[in-house]
């Protein structure tokens, strides 16, 4: 498999595990597929969600973690997704979703691992565009909390992706 998915931090795995096996936090979330599920829910592929705060010009960026994102899965498929974020006391649960997100994360997943090179896949918020992409990064190596979007690299828009953006 050509994708190599960064580990996430402990205790954000740990925290989506406990709101996963909260009766209170399911049944609140505002994703029905997830309260509807039958079966285990389980936290997969997680991956850290990088903003990039502006583009300048010379085409110059800078990136920041913003949280790590994991596919809910149930029965095999995609049901959801639960969101971690870094709070001054560590890394917490933020929240449950359902959407076209996680079906356009979860099949740009699947190209990526048909491709003959390797990567490190992440994802990349650019919200002066209001679209979120699927960063494929070519050091598979590097710390998935921190880098920026190399010229080798693939962005991968994830639908829906904003007028005239294929």
């Amino acid at each position: 498999m050509p994708l190599h998915v960064p580990p996430a931090p402990a205790p954000a795995v740990r925290s989506v595990l406990t709101a996963l096996g909260s009766p209170t936090a399911v049944r609140e979330a505002p994703t029905p597929s997830l309260r509807n599920a039958q079966g285990p829910a389980t936290p997969d592929l997680p991956l850290p969600v990088h903003v990039l705060d502006r583009i300048s010009p010379a085409g110059a960026s800078a990136t920041r973690l913003a949280g790590w994102r994991f596919l809910i899965r149930c029965g095999g498929s995609a049901v959801a997704a639960a969101e971690t974020r870094l709070t001054p006391d560590g890394w917490a649960f933020s929240h449950f979703f359902e959407g076209p997100y996680v079906t356009a994360t979860e099949h740009a997943l699947r190209q990526a691992e048909s491709m003959t090179q390797s990567y490190q896949p992440r994802l990349l918020s650019v919200p002066e565009l209001y679209m979120l992409t699927l960063w494929l990064h070519g050091d598979c190596t590097a710390d998935g909390a921190e880098g920026h979007p190399a010229a080798t690299d693939l962005l991968v828009p994830l639908a829906p992706a904003p007028p005239g953006i294929a």
